[in-house]
């Protein structure tokens, strides 16, 4: 193990002679880190923390009691390969949060940076996580999801694997998303249907002078032919294509496009009235 300077290491912990641990982590009671893992200056793992497998954590991140980092896959495929979970700098892992790595040799779950998993959230194998995220109370996310920058998911939600969730969009607590989640859009239920564009999430992110309300004028359009209009996705689709968009538009359009052309989930359908 190399500890750098003022980190602390509790006299219960356990933590493998090769584990790497940068400056100012902070290992609590019972803490157990296994042999691969590397620790990012300013880290504080609490009490009863598992972290295995070949993992690292960036800077500053904050792992609550008894969660559960780098762990094998709930996967029957895994045959024991060397897979890994890189996580970024500035996250909170609340209690007994489980985020397993990849299944396949080359493969990793990745999370971004400053992100917010609450207590009791799993993120399974080949996950994407971006940054700025809130995961909520009790998620389950299966694996090879991708959920977007600034995504909200709410307690209690069911995430079919390989769906993808757009970036600032809003999933509703308590619904099952077995499609893929259009960017800035609001969606719930069981099964989850798309109601709105996030306009509140939209404003918090400073979407809010001139050029930026144009943006969203623009975007709002689109959405509507998509979502509310008599035209098919693909009719919707084609039309959007063949017209200049602004940037958010124009990554709506991007993940429609992406989603419509998938073999694995496509994209989600619009509320009934």
């Amino acid at each position: 193990m190399t500890a750098g300077l003022a980190t602390s290491i509790h006299s219960t912990a356990c933590v493998a002679p090769s584990a790497q641990l940068g400056r100012a982590v902070q290992v609590g009671p019972g803490a157990m880190i296994g042999p691969h893992v590397h620790v990012g200056d300013g880290c504080w793992i609490g009490p009863n923390v598992v972290l295995d497998g070949h993992l690292t954590l960036g800077a500053r991140n904050r792992v609550f009691p008894g969660a559960c980092l780098g762990l094998e896959p709930q996967d029957l495929k895994y045959r024991g390969a060397p897979t890994a979970v890189l996580i970024g700098d500035d996250n909170t892992f609340r209690e007994c949060v489980t985020v397993n790595r990849a299944t396949h040799e080359g493969e990793v779950t990745q999370i971004g940076n400053g992100n917010l998993l609450m207590a009791y959230s799993h993120l399974a194998h080949n996950t994407l996580l971006g940054s700025g995220i809130v995961i909520a109370n009790a998620v389950q996310v299966a694996g090879h999801v991708v959920i977007e920058d600034h995504a909200v998911i709410g307690g209690v939600v069911g995430i079919h694997q390989f769906v993808r969730i757009g970036s600032m969009a809003m999933v509703g607590g308590m619904s099952r998303v077995v499609r893929d989640v259009p960017p800035f859009c609001i969606v719930e239920g069981n099964p989850c249907r798309v109601g709105g564009l996030n306009r509140v999430g939209l404003k918090r992110r400073g979407l809010a002078g001139l050029d930026s309300g144009r943006q969203v004028r623009d975007l709002e359009r689109i959405w509507r032919d998509f979502y509310r209009g008599d035209k098919t996705m693909i009719e919707a689709l084609q039309q959007a294509e063949a017209q200049p968009l602004s940037p958010l538009a124009e990554q709506f359009v991007r993940f429609m496009a992406a989603s419509l052309g998938s073999r694995r989930r496509g994209p989600m359908s619009r509320a009934r009235a």
